[in-house]
């Protein structure tokens, strides 16, 4: 499919630094794609850690800002209150906190999205200029 992109989720190593995106990159080329990426900020990426999907993001927004345009896409595990919860017949629910993944919470997803938002701004700029 000429249209997909290829997710980095992170394995057994994180991958979503530079190198690892030209990696990608080598590897859809030798398949004749182009290169469109989407980086999992958690998963593997975070070591399933949610807080660390902070620095993660700060580091794909480093590369946008660089002018990197095979980066089209981020995933975050978000939800309105960071951490996740058990799901306990009986118990109530905290309203607006996972039950699945553990998220980072509203306050640290829409800084990140400030700085990935500013990072596409920069790289405008970097490519119009290029």
């Amino acid at each position: 499919n000429e249209d997909c992109h290829v997710i980095l989720r992170g394995g057994k190593t994180p991958n979503y630094d530079a190198a690892s995106v030209d990696a990608a990159c080598k590897e859809a080329a030798n398949a004749a794609l182009a290169c469109r990426l989407m980086i999992d900020a958690s998963h593997g990426n975070s070591q399933k850690k949610p807080e660390n999907q902070i620095p993660v993001l700060r580091n794909i927004a480093a590369q946008i800002a660089e002018g990197d345009a095979r980066i089209m896409g981020v995933m975050i595990e978000s939800h309105l209150h960071a951490g996740r919860q058990d799901l306990v017949p009986g118990k109530p629910l905290t309203y607006g906190q996972s039950i699945t993944d553990g998220c980072i919470g509203w306050d640290d997803s829409a800084q990140m999205l400030q700085e990935l938002a500013d990072a596409v701004k920069a790289r405008r700029l970097v490519l119009e200029t290029a």
